[in-house]
C-alpha cells in the first residue's frame, strides 16, 4: 500500500502558501497555531494544545506504545523593538539567530498596541547620494540597522504618539515566489515548509486510509528558533521523535534541494543510530532519493526534547535550503520526498519492541555490532609491493 501511496503536491503547496501568509515570529504564533490546529481537526485527528499553543495531534494506530512522534515548528525569525530613537526610527534586536545582512531592505510590519504599521529595515547609512562609498564600507550587524516607519515619525515623541513601544514584535515579509519549475523562494521556509510536509503526509494517509502499527503524534512547536522547541510537547508514550527542518545546501555540506537529506549529527551530537538507520533504509527500499549530512552550527526540535529530559530516540530529516535564515530557496521535490518518508515511517513495523517501556531489563535491547573486516583491497599494479 505504501509503495502506491501518493502525496498531493497541490495540497502541499496550498498549505505552504497559507502558512507563509500568516506572520508567526517566535512570541507571536497564535494565528499560525489556529490555522494548523483547524486543518488537523478537519483531517480527523485528535488535537490538543499546550498552554502556550504547541500542538499535539494524535492519529491512532493499532497499539498505543511505543508511539512515534513527528515534529516541526510554526515559529519563524523576526525582530523586536529595542529602543525608540531620537531620529524617529527604531532600534531592533533579532528574534532567533539571523544576520542583519539579510534584514537590510526587508519590508516589515510593526505589531503595536494601537495597530500594525509598515516599515523597512535599513542600514544606518542608506543613501549613496549622501554617504557615497560609506554605504558599502559600513559595518554589518544589528547595531548598524534601524527600522524606518511608514508613518509620521520625526522623533521619539512621534513614535510614542503612534503607540509604538519597546518590545513590539516586528514581522518580516516572506515575499514568496512559487515557480513553475518547482523552485520556491521565500523567507520563513524554515520551518513552514516542514509544517506543510507534515500536513501533506497526513492528508495522504487519511485519504488513502493508511494504517499504522502504533499511535503517531504529530507535533508543532512554537519556540524552536529561540531554542525551546519540543521541550514541552511530548507524552510518555512517545519513544521516537523525527524532526523535520531545513538542511543547509552550502559549500562543505552534502545537503541538496532534491530528495531527503538525512542529518546524522548536529552541534548537539549524533542522532539515534537505529532510528537514523531505519529512515535511510526506508528511503532505499522505496526509491526515495536520500543523502546524508552533518551540521556544525545547527540544532532542531529534537535537541530541545532531549535536553528537556525526554528519553526518546531522535532523528532529523530535512529539505535542502539554499541561504538558510536568509532569503531561502527550496524545491518541491524535496518537500514531496520528505512527506513520502513521513508516511513510510509511520506505516513501518516496530522493530524495537522494548521501547514501549520507559525502563526494562536487558532482554530485547539493541545491538550495534562492529562490522566484519573490510574485504582485502587489490592494489593497482603501480602501487603493488610485489616485484
Amino acid at each position: 500500500m505504501t509503495d502506491a501511496m501518493t502525496i498531493d503536491p497541490d495540497y502541499l503547496t496550498r498549505q505552504l502558501q497559507a502558512l507563509l501568509a500568516i506572520a508567526s515570529p517566535t512570541g507571536f504564533t497564535d494565528e499560525a497555531v489556529r490555522h494548523t490546529a483547524q486543518e488537523l481537526a478537519r483531517l480527523g485527528l485528535e488535537v490538543k494544545l499546550t498552554r502556550r499553543g504547541a500542538i499535539r495531534a494524535l492519529r491512532r494506530g493499532k497499539a498505543r506504545r511505543p508511539a512515534r512522534g513527528i515534529v516541526s515548528h510554526l515559529d519563524t525569525l523576526g525582530a523586536q523593538v529595542k529602543a525608540l530613537k531620537e531620529n524617529g526610527r527604531l532600534e531592533l534586536v533579532p528574534i532567533g539567530h539571523w544576520s542583519a545582512r539579510f534584514a537590510e531592505g526587508a519590508r516589515v510590519s510593526i505589531l503595536s498596541a494601537k495597530g500594525t504599521y509598515r516599515g523597512t529595515i535599513l542600514p544606518l547609512k542608506a543613501s549613496g547620494h549622501t554617504f557615497n562609498d560609506e554605504v558599502d564600507s559600513q559595518p554589518t550587524g544589528w547595531r548598524h540597522v534601524e527600522l524606518r516607519v511608514d508613518a509620521l515619525s520625526r522623533d521619539h515623541n512621534d513614535l510614542t504618539q503612534l503607540g509604538i513601544d519597546v518590545g513590539d514584535i516586528v514581522a518580516v515579509d516572506p515575499q514568496p515566489e512559487f515557480l513553475e519549475n518547482g523552485f520556491i523562494v521565500s523567507r520563513h521556509l524554515d520551518d513552514k515548509a516542514g509544517v506543510a510536509i507534515m500536513l501533506a503526509a497526513l492528508e495522504a494517509m487519511q485519504r488513502q486510509n493508511i494504517e499504522t502499527p502504533v499511535d503517531t503524534y504529530w507535533l508543532f512547536t512554537i519556540g524552536e528558533e529561540v531554542g525551546v522547541g519540543a521541550s514541552a510537547a511530548l507524552t510518555p508514550e512517545i519513544a521516537s521523535l523525527v524532526a523535520i527542518d531545513n538542511g543547509t545546501t552550502a559549500p562543505g555540506q552534502n545537503s541538496r534541494e532534491f530528495g531527503v537529506t538525512l542529518a546524522m549529527a548536529d552541534q548537539t551530537g549524533p542522532f539515534d543510530y537505529h532510528l537514523s538507520k531505519k529512515l535511510h533504509q526506508l528511503c532505499l527500499a522505496h526509491g526515495v532519493p536520500v543523502q546524508k549530512d552533518v551540521f556544525r552550527y545547527y540544532r532542531s526540535d529534537a535537541a530541545s526534547a532531549v535536553e528537556a529530559g525526554h528519553d526518546v530516540r531522535t532523528a532529523l530529516i530535512t529539505f535542502g535550503v539554499d541561504a538558510s535564515h536568509g532569503y531561502e530557496r527550496i524545491h518541491l521535490h524535496a518537500l514531496m520526498s520528505n512527506a513520502r518518508l513521513c508516511v513510510l515511517y509511520s506505516a513501518s513495523n516496530v522493530e524495537i519492541g522494548r521501547d514501549a517501556n520507559e525502563l526494562s531489563d536487558l532482554e530485547g535491547f539493541t545491538h550495534q555490532e562492529v562490522p566484519d573486516a573490510a574485504p582485502e583491497q587489490v592494489l593497482p599494479a603501480d602501487l603493488s609491493t610485489e616485484n
